[in-house]
């Protein structure tokens, strides 16, 4: 009986173990699985404090900057290269527009919030409840619901140079891709048959500086352009066109990225950029590395720096936008979606080709002839 006794003991004993043992990992579970949930909490707090300091020293500048003004509008401007000449005139133009509707226009992405990217920006933008948006877009799926999210509270949003296809876009503004590509091949065959005609034993390199941001419908229409120009119009020459995608996250990140290029084995003969930034890199590269003559650079848009280098035969050529035109564009877009609740669905802005031919003119500050 006494061994019954204590077989039974150590079994209720073993039972009483397996149980706890069973019963542990569940309330250790039921404890995590709120965590989950705390620390979202905590993230989603912090994300609405923040953004209400934000908003709280924006409107404080912004009345600031207004001067106690009163405006029937207010929108604001969202660009990722809030430094380069060629935003600083984009901004310009919308700006001066804007006066002359009695609305104000700011610009989000410049000195104050450059530490913030594109989609932050959009967030702030729409929690301050502005009248409209402007922003260079792509086509990735957050700003996608970021636009839309902005037309579901009544922002119209104008996409600018980097559209969003996918969205509930009002309006692009933008160049004709297509047509650029044709231009860029168009000069790159100029510069093939003018300094490698009969004396390369290989196909003539030819590579497109493609920003890892930007919206790749219109990479890939630009590029189509690019290519279609060469394959008809090259003649027996042979050529060898290719992408290179540059890391733009900041100034010195696009700078590795050109630089790399170059301390690669098969260097470009030519190379075509698609922005202020990538052309500026690409000249001081091509210095730096004595490629001079060796390497042409077909440019995008003008600052001192690319005027100059055009000037002594570095830079070959750079397409000019016509900039202020393109800033009015995004308030007339706009305005006449407040005034008509419609207005048109792209707006392209005249483009110009700057050469050693008619650099002077530039230098000296004349007017351009753009091309319409």
């Amino acid at each position: 009986m006494t061994h019954r006794k204590a077989s039974k003991t150590i079994k209720n004993k073993k039972e009483q173990q397996l149980h706890v043992r069973t019963e542990a990992p569940e309330r250790k579970f039921s404890g995590l699985m709120f965590l989950p949930v705390f620390l979202t909490a905590v993230s989603i707090l912090f994300t609405v404090l923040m953004a209400g300091y934000i908003l709280w020293f924006y409107k404080g500048s912004f009345q600031e900057e207004t001067a106690g003004e009163t405006y029937d509008r207010y929108y604001m401007m969202i660009t990722r290269e809030g430094k380069s000449v060629f935003w600083q005139s984009v901004y310009q133009g919308a700006y001066e527009r804007a006066l002359q509707e009695n609305v104000y226009v700011d610009w989000l992405g410049n000195d104050r919030f450059q530490d913030y990217i594109v989609e932050e920006q959009m967030e702030i933008a729409i929690a301050a409840g502005v009248d409209g948006i402007i922003v260079t877009a792509s086509e990735e799926e957050e700003m996608t619901a970021l636009i839309d999210r902005a037309d579901m509270v009544g922002i119209p949003v104008v996409t600018l140079y980097g559209d969003n296809t996918q969205s509930a876009r009002c309006s692009f503004v933008g160049v004709g891709s297509y047509n650029l590509g044709r231009e860029y091949g168009r000069q790159a065959l100029k510069i093939m048959r003018e300094r490698m005609s009969g004396s390369a034993d290989r196909p003539v390199r030819v590579t497109l500086l493609v920003n890892s941001y930007a919206n790749s419908l219109d990479q890939n229409i630009l590029y189509s352009g690019i290519q279609e120009t060469i394959e008809q119009e090259r003649g027996e020459m042979a050529v060898e066109l290719s992408l290179q995608s540059v890391d733009d996250t900041n100034a010195f990140s696009v700078e590795e990225s050109v630089r790399d290029i170059f301390m690669g084995e098969e260097i470009p003969d030519i190379l075509i950029c698609l922005n202020e930034l990538n052309t500026t890199c690409a000249y001081q590269a091509v210095v730096d590395y004595n490629k001079v003559g060796t390497v042409s650079i077909l440019g995008h848009y003008v600052s001192d720096t690319i005027l100059n280098a055009i000037d002594r035969s570095v830079i070959y050529a750079t397409v000019d936008i016509d900039t202020a035109q393109m800033g009015a564009f995004c308030i007339d877009a706009l305005q006449e979606y407040h005034d008509l609740g419609y207005t048109s669905q792209y707006f392209t802005a005249d483009i110009s080709l700057i050469t050693k031919e008619n650099v002077d003119e530039y230098l000296r500050g004349e007017e351009p002839a753009y091309d319409k």
